[in-house]
C-alpha cells in the first residue's frame, strides 16, 4: 500500500516505518463516514483493536461513563442483557475492557486467535453504533441510576452500577482530591466536570440527555480506530467498510476541546471531605499546589515534566520532597502529573497536614523550586 491508495473506502494518508517498535504505521481515513484509522503492522500475533470517541462532558452527571457501560448491554446483532460478561467468560481474549477518560471513551480488545479477534471486533462495533440502550429505558436505570426501596416504610434511596461505583470512588480522599483539583483548575472547560459522574449529580441525568449524548458523539466522524499486530489489513478494511462505516455519512461533530485560559493571579479553594466521627479531623488535611502544564501534544515538554516529577518528588532523596518532609508539614509528600488529556496538570500534594500550614507549604515549595531552577 502506498500513500493516496484507496482500499475498501479508505484512503491511505501516511505510511512510515517506526524503528523503536519495529513496526510500519499506516494512517487511513474512511472517505464516506470520516472515521480515522491507525494501523501498526508487525509480526505480533497478539492482535489489538480499539475504537475511541471524543466525549467531552458538559456537566457532572457522568453521562460519558454511563453510556460506556450501557453500550455493552446488548445491541442489534447481540441482543443479550450483558454480552460483555459472556465475552469475559467464553472468549479467548488477552485483553477486554472499556474506559472513560476526562475527554474520551475507549473500547479496546485483544486476542491471539484470528476468529476470536474478529468476533470481538464485531461485538464492540455493533455495541457502540447500534446499542439497545437507545430503545430500552431500563438500561439507564440499571447502569446509571434508579430509585430503590425495600419496604414501604423505608426512605427512597438511589442505586445503579455507575452511581454506586462513583460513590465508592469519590469516598476515597485521594480520588476526591484529584477530582476537585480539576474542578478548580478548569472552571470554564470540560475538564472541570467529573466525567465519571458525581453521585450528587448523577440522578439529574434524563433518558433524553442520555440518548442525545450517544447520538451526538458515537458517530464514525468522531471516532478513531486502532489496529495492531499481524493481520490481513485489506480484509479488515473491507469488513469495517461493508459492515459498519459505509452505512454512515460524514457529519460535523462539535467535540473540540477548549483550553483553559491562564488565571491572572493565584487561586485558592477549600473543599471539605467526610471522615467518620471516631477519626476526627486532626492532621486529615491535604495541601495541594497545582498548575496546568501546556498541551499533551508537546511530547518533549511532557517527557521533561515526567523526568522533573521523578527528580523533584519521586525518590526519598528528591530535593523538593526532602525539603517538604523536613519541614514537617505533613506525614507524606506526593505528586500528580495527569497527561491523559489535552491540557495536562501537575500537582504537589502534602498528606496528613493542617490547614494553617498552607502558607508555609506554598512559600517553601515556590522558594525551593526557584532555587532548584537557578
Amino acid at each position: 500500500m502506498e500513500v493516496n491508495d484507496r482500499i475498501h473506502g479508505f484512503c491511505l494518508q501516511h505510511k512510515e516505518y517506526i524503528p523503536e517498535v519495529d513496526s510500519t504505521a499506516y494512517t487511513f481515513e474512511h472517505e464516506k463516514s470520516g472515521a480515522r484509522l491507525f494501523f501498526l503492522e508487525n509480526g505480533d500475533d497478539n492482535k489489538v483493536f480499539s475504537i475511541s470517541f471524543r466525549t467531552p462532558p458538559v456537566d457532572d452527571t457522568g453521562v460519558a461513563h454511563i453510556v460506556e457501560h450501557s453500550t455493552l448491554c446488548g445491541s442489534r446483532k447481540y441482543p443479550l442483557k450483558e454480552p460483555f460478561v459472556e465475552l469475559v467468560k467464553g472468549s479467548l481474549n488477552t485483553f477486554l475492557n472499556a474506559m472513560t477518560y476526562p475527554d474520551k471513551t475507549m473500547y479496546p480488545v485483544a486476542s491471539r486467535n484470528d476468529k476470536d479477534f474478529q468476533n470481538l471486533m464485531d461485538v464492540y462495533l455493533d455495541a457502540v453504533f447500534y446499542p439497545n440502550m437507545r430503545e430500552n429505558p431500563q438500561v439507564l436505570m440499571q447502569e446509571g441510576w434508579h430509585y430503590e426501596i425495600e419496604k414501604p416504610e423505608d426512605p427512597l434511596t438511589y442505586s445503579g452500577v455507575v452511581y454506586n461505583e462513583m460513590k465508592g470512588a469519590l469516598s476515597s480522599p485521594d480520588d476526591l482530591l484529584e477530582s476537585r483539583i480539576m474542578h478548580a483548575l478548569y472552571p470554564t472547560t470540560t475538564y472541570g466536570h467529573e466525567s465519571g459522574g458525581d453521585p450528587e449529580a448523577i440522578p439529574d441525568l434524563t433518558q433524553e440527555a442520555f440518548i442525545a449524548f450517544h447520538a451526538k458523539y458515537y458517530h464514525p466522524s468522531n471516532s478513531y480506530i486502532y489496529l495492531y499486530g499481524a493481520m490481513d489489513i485489506a480484509e479488515k478494511l473491507r469488513y469495517l467498510d461493508e459492515e459498519y462505516l459505509s452505512h454512515f455519512d460524514r457529519i460535523p461533530v462539535p467535540s473540540k476541546i477548549d483550553l483553559q485560559p491562564e488565571f491572572s493571579h493565584l487561586e485558592r479553594e477549600t473543599v471539605a471531605y467526610p471522615v467518620s466521627e471516631e477519626e476526627g479531623t486532626a492532621e486529615k488535611t491535604f495541601l495541594a499546589l497545582s498548575w496546568t502544564t501546556g498541551q499533551s501534544l508537546d511530547h518533549k515538554a511532557m517527557m521533561g515534566l515526567e523526568i522533573l516529577e521523578h527528580a523533584l518528588l519521586r525518590t526519598p532523596a528528591a530535593p523538593l520532597r526532602k525539603a517538604l518532609v523536613d519541614a514537617k508539614l505533613g506525614k507524606d509528600v506526593d505528586s500528580i502529573f495527569e497527561t491523559d488529556m489535552l491540557q495536562p496538570f501537575f500537582s504537589i500534594v502534602v498528606n496528613n497536614a493542617e490547614p494553617e500550614r498552607l502558607d508555609t507549604f506554598y512559600h517553601l515549595a515556590m522558594t525551593k523550586l526557584q532555587q532548584l531552577a537557578e
